[in-house]
């Protein structure tokens, strides 16, 4: 039984590991954003001014209480309620996913400081590194680039075509 549950085991994590390198993709930019737009500064002073094992405990509460939101959204999908899960899970992923970004940037260094932080941070960034070296990776990142690039020029002629209505009408 050992020998079965061991490669499905593996194929789990390995997908859950997928699509938080996915999301992370995404969440990313949007994490830049808040930084950019949110000040915060008392927050993000007190955040800075904490020693390394609570700031591991302040770095664990979006996980904790977002990570959740996955097995919930597989119910409401498994109840008919597809959409409703799909935006559950993207909205609660991309949600905890900004918050543990910057949370990490705010303390990444008293927690590098933890020795079994470092270990798990570690084999996390290999793992990272490994999964985007893949083939698989890379075709995704030629999808993801090529879509962006239709996007520009859908934007592009819609907006010249704009501009030409708005230079007829006057």
């Amino acid at each position: 039984m050992k020998r079965i549950l061991r490669p499905v085991t593996y194929i789990l994590a390995a997908i859950y590991f997928l699509v938080d390198a996915l999301f992370m993709a995404a969440a990313a930019p949007i994490s830049r954003w808040v930084a950019r737009h949110l000040e915060l500064r008392r927050l993000r002073a007190w955040i800075r001014s904490l020693p390394p094992y609570p700031s591991l405990a302040l770095f664990s509460i979006p996980v904790i209480i977002l990570e959740p939101i996955k097995p919930v959204a597989a119910y409401l999908a498994a109840t008919g309620q597809v959409v409703g899960g799909g935006v559950t899970f993207i909205v609660g992923e991309l949600i905890k996913l900004v918050l543990v970004e910057r949370l990490f940037n705010l303390t990444r260094y008293k927690l590098m400081r933890i020795p079994a932080f470092a270990w798990a941070y570690t084999k996390f960034t290999e793992a990272k590194a490994w999964l985007q070296a893949t083939e698989a990776w890379r075709v995704i990142q030629a999808l993801s680039r090529a879509a962006r690039d239709l996007v520009t020029q859908a934007r592009a002629r819609l907006a010249g075509g704009f501009s030409k209505l708005a230079a007829f009408r006057d």
